[in-house]
């Protein structure tokens, strides 16, 4: 398949883009200028006044001479760079490769894309017929290079132009030197060589024109013929993972909403299903006519490549989608796979679950409740018992040591340990009764202690004796005494969990 480019010229991106952002402008005379060495250099011009013969580079003195009721407004230097940006992702709903081509420009990849509009004329007239109901004046050129498709916007004679594959070069031929992006020093030489079209040097011997003319004006006929590549840096990364469905006619209603889902995911699960990968997290967008996107985003616990379980995901959130006017084009992307595994299911090294069916339920769970509800903790290598587990990072990551059972431990431990008054013999009897928030609590049975030694190499501070207790109502805690019992001072006991 054949590269194909689109550039799209905004010659009046500025004052357009002003326009827009202020609508009472529309039918004001007004121009954008900025202070230049004492005077005010004019930057842009709206259509009307360029009628009137000003143009940019004029100073504001000379337009009045033209215009005497002209407006003036401030220049901004980073609304160009922004009115782009904007219009760049706006353009993501016809290929996934965009670039800014700054003062006033941009350009697409459209390979692979056209198919999709019904052929590369529709396929950039419904850009420029967007475009223009945008409020944008534009020239859009398509050709098999970057080079060659900027030329054709800038310089060529109509709104406009589709290059067929391998025609650069003599589309080319009739456009001026400026229209290679060469620098003002070397377009000067080549007007005063008489040198006034691409066609009369382009077929001179190599070696003559870098002689008299440096190698950028090499570099610039290779990348316009093809000969050369000029790669593009896209306002985002484009995703492996892509699939779109544009729409004959605008989507207003969540059937058709759901339709669209569904087709896209049964396009990207087959893709994801050859190569032998499942998507962890999927990104749904909904591209509508007056230029907002709507997007919603699930995500799994193990790498899916179900078609039916992605989409009851999806439709947990659907109601938050927002037609309004109408949806021109959805997009289904995954930014993030992995490869599926023949035992999905396993959770643990010992057994446990060997069904996916658990992980649809936890990512349901999640869809439905929020993606902080479902948790799963691993053993770390610590001997106190707040820093022995962490939390696993997925359902599939691996325990780098088992969970410690020789000794009780409680169902729930407390994060930090809550103090509580004991009662207790000393120097190493369990506590007679303890008092926690107010309440009373007499031990009936107890067991240790277990002693657990500081890790002095992450914190100062002395041991614990544990003791496992059970009091009158058969409730069972987890209390330890902080240190070694000095007869002329009190000990320090703590609650640190409860067994039941």
């Amino acid at each position: 398949m054949s590269s194909r480019f689109v550039a799209i010229w905004f010659p009046d991106l500025v004052s357009e883009g002003m326009i827009r952002r202020r609508p009472q402008l529309k039918d004001k005379l007004f121009v954008v200028a900025a202070p230049e060495h004492g005077r005010m250099r004019i930057t842009a011009v709206c259509a009307g006044v360029r009628r009137q013969g000003v143009y940019a580079g004029m100073t504001v003195a000379d337009a009045r001479t033209l215009v005497a009721d002209i407006q003036v407004l401030d220049d901004a230097p980073a609304l160009p760079g922004q009115l782009l940006t904007g219009l760049g992702y706006w353009c993501i709903r016809y290929t996934p490769t965009v670039a800014t081509d700054l003062p006033d420009g941009l350009v697409l990849d459209a390979t692979g894309c056209t198919h999709l509009w019904g052929g590369e004329a529709a396929y950039v007239e419904a850009i420029q017929s967007c475009l223009q109901a945008l409020g944008y004046t534009t020239r859009i050129a398509m050709a098999g290079t970057v080079g060659a498709a900027r030329a054709l916007a800038r310089y060529g004679q109509r709104q406009i132009t589709v290059t067929p594959p391998g025609e650069e070069k003599p589309a080319i031929l009739p456009l001026p030197p400026a229209a290679l992006r060469l620098e003002t020093a070397v377009t000067e030489r080549l007007q005063k060589l008489g040198l006034c079209t691409i066609g009369h040097f382009i077929n001179m011997e190599r070696s003559v024109l870098r002689r008299r003319f440096g190698l950028g004006l090499l570099n610039r006929i290779d990348q316009a013929l093809g000969w050369k590549e000029e790669p593009l840096l896209p306002l985002q990364p484009v995703e492996p993972f892509l699939e779109r469905l544009p729409c004959p006619e605008p989507v207003v209603t969540r059937t058709g909403i759901e339709i669209a889902l569904q087709q896209l995911l049964h396009t990207l699960c087959e893709r994801l299903v050859k190569e032998g990968r499942g998507l962890c997290k999927a990104v749904f967008k909904a591209c509508r006519v007056d230029g907002e996107i709507q997007q919603i985003a699930i995500g799994t616990h193990l790498p899916s490549c179900q078609p039916t379980h992605l989409f009851k995901l999806f439709e947990l959130k659907i109601d938050q989608v927002a037609p309004g006017p109408g949806i021109e084009l959805f997009l289904l992307e995954a930014p993030k796979v992995e490869k599926t595994r023949i035992a999905q299911g396993v959770l643990w090294n010992h057994g446990g679950f060997n069904d996916n069916r658990l992980a649809e339920l936890l990512d349901r769970l999640t869809g439905k409740l929020g993606s902080g509800i479902v948790h799963r903790y691993l053993p770390d290598e610590h001997y106190w018992p707040e820093r022995s587990f962490k939390e696993a990072a997925s359902l599939t990551e691996q325990p780098v040591t088992g969970w410690r059972d020789d000794r009780p431990r409680p169902l729930r431990l407390l994060r930090i340990p809550e103090p509580v008054e004991v009662a207790a013999p000393v120097p190493d009897y369990p506590p007679i009764h303890f008092r926690h928030k107010g309440q009373l609590h007499t031990i009936k049975k107890a067991d240790g202690p277990e002693r657990i030694e500081a890790e002095w190499w992450i914190a100062e501070g002395e041991h614990r004796d544990y003791y496992v207790v059970e009091d009158e109502t058969g409730a069972r805690y987890w209390l330890f005494r902080l240190g070694h019992y000095a007869g002329n001072k009190p000990c320090q006991w703590y609650l640190h969990g409860y067994f039941a």
